[in-house]
């Protein structure tokens, strides 16, 4: 950095000051995607020039103290004289990437009392990203902290100006006098009139429907879609990190590599289909070839080098996947089959309208299972609680004619798990099921499939594992990924901002978990789950999909989205006092719930430590005007359709407000963890995670059942996904699994002095040291070879829920929010 450029400087002045910012050509969001890479107007990453700061110099941001303590005639904070930045500190070691600090000095008497607050003013036609501020050696008082995280326009686009609060912890009840309407109305800012149309630089949380996904020449009730949907500014990317690469690559792959792909296919300069295994092998091992014309395109942008590797031969080459880098073939085996698997209790029956419907009862007799219970009757294993069903029927069913009118063909599936003796699962039975030709009340027509091991029932018995995975993975990235994290997220964002205070405490509790998460979400409406974009393409749900987990969503339950709720929900676990976390784990080795309920109690526990601060009572819960007015407005609004339900919470007690709280932060980071970055682990090897069916089960006489004689893999591959969709599917899942270089983890925050509060202080450390005492008990828990669920026959460890990871694909690591 540069110094020696003073600016205007009074050493007068009493207050010394620190600000710390962004340019915003450090951020430009073209800079991301252009091929000239981030190299902004006369200012970069790597350094500063002169030239590139002097426009900070002179009168270009002022800035404004008001007292905590002292107030005018009006009951509101003294206001102080407008000071401009003055120079550059030439060095500073807590300067992030991309960061400048410039020095200031205030005129601030003592009988002005303590600053609490500030207003900013930018005089430039350009905005900057406002980091922190700090004010240092105030008169019995020290240093004073300001995190602010947020974007400053010009003053003129702003009908008040820019205000940001210190780092203290006040309930609304408690803040200070000359605080209290600022307060007030900073919140009043936050939340809008309701009215006109949003501007880019406005900061205002409001709800609304997403009714742009489709496509307004077909559908006069859906808006058009356009590139600039607008968001509160601040949840736009704000920080120079890597995932910014990422999010913006995945706009790439589906506006550029995209349609480039198509057009290969389109003019077969490659065969459409996998013609063998190893031909899949090969995507990892020597690439695909493509031609120049393609590579040429797709690899001069900087934020898809990492994602297309090319080399000289012009091919595409993805990194091999966890599940085959020990054992090619260990993902054909029944047993990882179950140990992937997300299951509940048997037996299960259907919710259907019968009137609608019709019978639509399991077709599994107890004369399939029992063969293959270890000697177990069927009421002696559901007694025993051995047997598990994987029931992807009755969301489906309801689809299934109209997902089979078009080239994807499918079942709805029940799957029968039963658990051995050595802890592992095994499928004992599959059912596939159509609707009845006769459709309406006729039920379903079923089929069941048993285990077999040679010979072409070992084809047939893999082909019905893979119409079940079909199922899982559709179910999984819609509804388990999108809609239980990505989207019932959201409406919490919103009414923080609207509602909480950043004085607030539960402000500051639940900030860092929802960072990204808005932007992730514009960007997933705009690639990922719009009207012909990649989920429709490429998964088996395809324009039905935004219903179906709409549809599903009427069953969504707030309380049961915490884990111990949703093992007991599933059968996989019993209220048992005398055990661990009060839960005993039906299936003793189920890692997702075994490591998940030791992360879950570490949040539990930081948060009732950290409430337990601020609320001593329940009364003061209920006096709480703006937690009330959050809570209200969440269940009323933000999940409005579902605002009449039984199961919301009060909030009323200590004890809701912190499983409400443990709730959001689990699911923002574990829960959204455990569903997404095993994507491409998992996924990223397409026999082991197909993602469409395109043919019916073959029958005999048929002329695909011959095929499945003499050439299993051929007829496999033909079912599954094609290869133009694989490598889309690649591509996303592969972006969607990787940690960004600076990701924030459980545990860790982005400033060091979120808050002035030394207890709550404290209480973070320890939640901190909690988290690094489990993660070396998880790897210890790995290295049991009694466990053979945590590894499996593709010997995988399961590390999904370490806390801590390095960037990239590491199949680890918590990070705080959805930022991906």
């Amino acid at each position: 950095m540069f110094s020696g450029i003073t600016g205007i400087l009074n050493r007068g002045h009493k207050i010394k000051g620190r600000v710390v910012l962004m340019r915003k050509n450090v951020l430009d969001i073209n800079s991301l995607t252009s091929v000239g890479g981030i190299i902004g107007e006369g200012f970069d990453i790597i350094g500063s020039t002169v030239d590139g700061l002097t426009s900070f110099l002179g009168r270009s941001v002022s800035i404004q103290l008001i007292s905590a303590t002292k107030a005018d005639a009006n009951g509101k904070g003294v206001v102080g004289k407008a000071t401009f930045l003055e120079g550059i500190i030439a060095s500073l070691p807590t300067l992030g990437a991309g960061q400048s600090a410039f020095s200031i000095h205030f005129e601030w008497d003592e009988d002005m009392g303590i600053p609490g607050a500030f207003l900013i003013n930018n005089f430039m036609q350009t905005e900057f990203f406002l980091v922190s501020f700090t004010l240092e050696d105030i008169p019995n008082h020290g240093t004073i902290y300001f995190v602010c995280n947020s974007w400053v326009y010009n003053a003129k686009h702003y009908k008040s100006q820019r205000l940001f609060f210190d780092n203290k912890t006040y309930l609304p009840s408690e803040t200070p006098g000359p605080l209290g309407k600022y307060r007030e109305e900073e919140l009043q800012n936050l939340r809008g009139d309701g009215k006109g149309e949003r501007k880019e630089w406005e900061n205002i949380y409001d709800y609304d429907v997403y009714n742009d996904l489709g496509d307004p020449d077909k559908d006069p009730n859906s808006e058009s879609r356009s590139n600039d949907v607008y968001l509160p500014r601040d949840e736009a990317f704000g920080h120079l990190k890597s995932s910014d690469f990422l999010t913006y690559a995945l706009k790439s792959v589906s506006q550029d590599v995209l349609p480039l792909l198509q057009s290969v296919f389109d003019l077969n300069f490659t065969p459409t289909e996998f013609d063998s295994f190893d031909e899949v092998h090969g995507l990892y091992e020597g690439g695909i070839k493509l031609p120049t014309s393609v590579l040429s395109k797709i690899s001069p942008l900087p934020v898809l080098k990492e994602i297309f590797r090319t080399d000289g031969e012009q091919t595409l080459k993805f990194p091999p996947p966890k599940i085959i880098q020990v054992n090619k073939s260990a993902w054909m085996t029944d047993q990882e089959f179950a140990r992937e698997m997300l299951c509940g209790e048997f037996p299960s029956r259907s919710k259907l309208d019968s009137k609608v419907y019709g019978d639509h009862t399991s077709k599994i007799t107890k004369e399939h299972l029992e063969p293959n219970l270890e000697g177990l009757s069927v009421d002696e294993a559901i007694q025993n609680k051995r047997l598990f069903i994987l029931d992807h029927h009755d969301p489906i069913m309801p689809y299934l004619s109209r997902i089979n009118a078009t080239s994807t063909k499918a079942y709805a599936t029940r799957t029968i798990l039963f658990l051995k003796e050595d802890g592992t699962l095994k499928p004992v039975a599959i059912e596939l099921s159509l609707p009845h030709p006769q459709g309406g009340q006729s039920g379903a027509v079923s089929q069941v499939y048993l285990p077999a091991d040679e010979g072409v029932e070992s084809s047939i018995w893999l082909l019905a594992k893979a119409y079940v995975i079909v199922n899982d993975s559709c179910y999984h990235q819609l509804v388990s990924h999108w809609l239980n994290t990505h989207a019932v997220v959201e409406p919490f964002i919103i009414a923080t901002n609207r509602h909480l205070s950043s004085l607030h405490p539960i402000y500051k509790l639940l900030y860092p978990h929802y960072r990204d998460t808005m932007n992730i979400n514009a960007l997933a409406r705009q690639s990922l789950v719009n009207e012909g974009g990649i989920i429709e393409q490429t998964f088996l749900w395809g324009r039905y999909s935004l219903e179906m987990s709409a549809v599903i969503y009427k069953d969504w339950v707030f309380t049961e989205q915490a884990l111990p709720a949703d093992l007991i929900k599933r059968g996989m676990a019993i209220e048992d006092p005398a055990s661990p976390y009060g839960l005993r784990l039906v299936i003793e080795d189920y890692p997702y719930a075994v490591d998940g309920l030791e992360i879950w109690n570490a949040i539990k526990t930081w948060v009732q430590d950290y409430v337990s601060l601020y609320y001593t009572s329940d009364d003061i819960i209920e006096k709480d005007s703006e937690l009330q007015a959050w809570w209200k407005e969440l269940v009323e609004v933000g999940h409005g359709d579902l605002k009449d339900k039984p199961w919301w919470p009060k909030m009323k007690t200590c004890k809701e407000l912190v499983e409400v709280c443990t709730i959001v932060i689990w699911t923002a980071s574990a829960l959204h963890v455990a569903v997404n970055f095993g994507q491409y682990p998992y996924g990223g090897f397409i026999l082991n995670r197909p993602t469409l069916s395109r043919r019916f089960m073959p029958e005999k006489g048929s002329a695909e059942y011959e095929e499945l004689v003499k050439s299993p893999q051929k007829a496999y591959l033909k079912t599954i996904t094609p290869k133009f969709q694989t490598l889309i599917d690649l591509s996303v899942i592969e972006i969607l699994s990787r940690h960004a270089s600076d990701e924030l983890y459980l545990g860790e925050r982005d400033n060091p002095n979120w808050t002035s509060d030394t207890r709550a202080l404290e209480a973070f450390k320890n939640f901190g040291n909690k988290l690094a005492v489990i993660e070396k008990k998880f790897s210890t828990t790995n290295d049991n070879e009694k466990l053979r669920n945590r590894y499996g026959p593709v010997n995988m460890p399961y590390t999904l829920l370490f806390p801590s990871s390095d960037e990239g694909l590491t199949f680890r690591g918590i990070p705080n929010s959805i930022s991906i």
